[in-house]
């Protein structure tokens, strides 16, 4: 009996962090609220019709509720795009002009082209845009633009302040929650723009949005050379920059792009 529970135990740990949640609770609210800063006035009163007392920080995160239900498995790949170490941008460019397979990157131009169609029902336009909004976040999330082969490093064990975790889980939760901030107070502290600065960034296509998190990743995959190689204070100081320019870019692109879609 002792012996099914250790191996039950070791089952659902095993599970956990390979399903964990892109930029967790947190990050996806930081990426919705500061969206919501910069929405037309027209998109602000069209989203608001769809979601109607939800806001867009919190109906962020309902595509990663419903992972608890089975019948909505068949999202499971639209959260992140797996793509080859050593590409250059070119070559990522290639790839993402010819991809038709389902992932982050295609979803993300479906649901926009969905959501311009006047006759979709209201369930659709729900769904649609609740999906929308975080998948957006999803890719902003640098190792949801990692390897195939480690899972998008759900399989780079680490340790953080010496407690056993992986790097995949560093940047969903791990960091964001080392800041000890809610998400209205980690909007207030980060969201500072211009609007020649959003402005630039909203021109960017969806395909530069991956180019950068790949980049991103490249350079956080090449920074564990050990396995279960301890992080602490020192991670945090040498990527809360990363991290909070990814956060803000990913809320000024999502508004960019609902403004198009709503606007």
């Amino acid at each position: 009996m002792k012996t099914m529970r250790k191996l039950l135990l070791a089952a659902i740990l095993f599970y956990i962090p390979l399903h964990s949640m892109a930029w967790g609770v947190l990050g996806h609210r930081i990426v919705a609220e500061i969206a919501n800063s910069y929405l037309t006035n027209k998109a602000r009163k069209q989203i608001q019709r769809i979601l109607g007392n939800e806001s867009m920080a919190i109906t962020s995160n309902w595509p990663d509720f419903i992972k608890s239900d089975t019948s909505f498995n068949y999202l499971s790949p639209w959260h992140y795009i797996n793509l080859r170490e050593g590409l250059t941008e070119a070559a990522i460019e290639l790839h993402l002009k010819q991809d038709t397979t389902v992932n982050a990157y295609t979803k993300i131009g479906w649901l926009t082209e969905q959501l311009r169609v006047k006759e979709l029902s209201a369930d659709k336009k729900l769904m649609y845009l609740r999906l929308l909004v975080h998948l957006v976040g999803d890719v902003h999330q640098p190792m949801h633009v990692g390897r195939f082969e480690d899972l998008g490093g759900n399989r780079i064990r680490v340790q953080w302040f010496n407690s056993p975790t992986n790097l995949h889980v560093i940047w969903d939760e791990k960091l964001i929650d080392f800041q000890q901030l809610s998400y209205t107070e980690y909007v207030k502290a980060i969201n500072h723009t211009t609007r020649e600065q959003r402005k630039a960034w909203q021109a960017e296509p969806t395909s530069r949005w991956i180019i950068d998190s790949y980049n991103i990743a490249q350079k956080l995959y090449a920074g564990i050379t050990t396995p279960d190689q301890k992080l602490s204070y020192r991670y945090n100081f040498d990527h809360v920059q990363t991290l909070n320019d990814q956060l803000l870019k990913g809320g000024v692109h999502l508004a960019g792009l609902l403004n198009q879609i709503f606007g």
